[in-house]
């Protein structure tokens, strides 16, 4: 860890710990005696500009964070490889019971962008393959649509593949016909912080 960046941590520590613990320890110590009980499950991008819990201005225990390249989620595939989106997934939705899965992109999004254009050269291990699960689908959104439109339209068709996947869980599926289990897509702009949500097969629309 560079001295910086250690520094920095270090610092927000500090602040954490001088401005906010004494008034959150009560509520912590709560937490870590009866456990966490999130009412949502959140699939993210792991960029550093959208953070779920402060989009949503959430405490500690109300989110179960879930947070990859592109908040992508891969399909049903229980064949005893390792799939660390699918094992969040179970944990949440069989052990936590939240009432909610959300998909939640962004804006100008990396891992979006290089389902475009491809992984940087220097990403071909572990990215150009994750990537690769959704760039069919965003070539053929960006083929339909104008240049200008092509980015926001491919980020919000990742999240509508995303919720598509979902849905190829046996135990997601069940939960969503029983009424238990709520699924919706969402998409954030990263310089007007705007939330816009998926309400049909259409553009994504501002939330009121």
């Amino acid at each position: 860890m560079s001295d910086e960046s250690r520094d920095l941590l270090l610092s927000g520590y500090r602040r954490f710990r001088q401005d906010h613990w004494p008034e959150a320890k009560a509520e912590y110590e709560a937490l870590a005696a009866d456990g966490q009980k999130p009412h949502t499950l959140v699939v993210a991008c792991s960029d550093s500009r959208a953070d779920p819990a402060l989009i949503f201005d959430t405490a500690p225990g109300q989110l179960f964070v879930v947070r990859n390249v592109a908040n992508l989620v891969p399909p049903y595939e229980p064949d005893g490889l390792l799939h660390g989106v699918s094992a969040a997934l179970e944990f949440g939705v069989k052990v936590l019971n939240v009432s909610r899965i959300m998909v939640l992109g962004h804006a100008h999004c990396g891992g979006v962008n290089a389902m475009r254009y491809g992984a940087p050269d220097t990403c071909q291990d572990f990215v150009a393959p994750w990537v690769a699960q959704g760039a069919p689908v965003v070539r053929r959104v960006c083929e339909a649509c104008a240049p200008e439109e092509a980015e926001q339209l491919a980020e919000e068709a990742v999240v509508r593949l995303s919720l598509e996947n979902l849905r190829t869980f046996p135990w997601i599926a069940e939960r969503e016909a029983a009424g238990t289990l709520a699924l919706s897509g969402v998409h954030f702009g990263i310089a007007d912080g705007v939330l816009r949500t998926m309400r049909g097969p259409g553009p994504f629309e501002v939330l009121d």
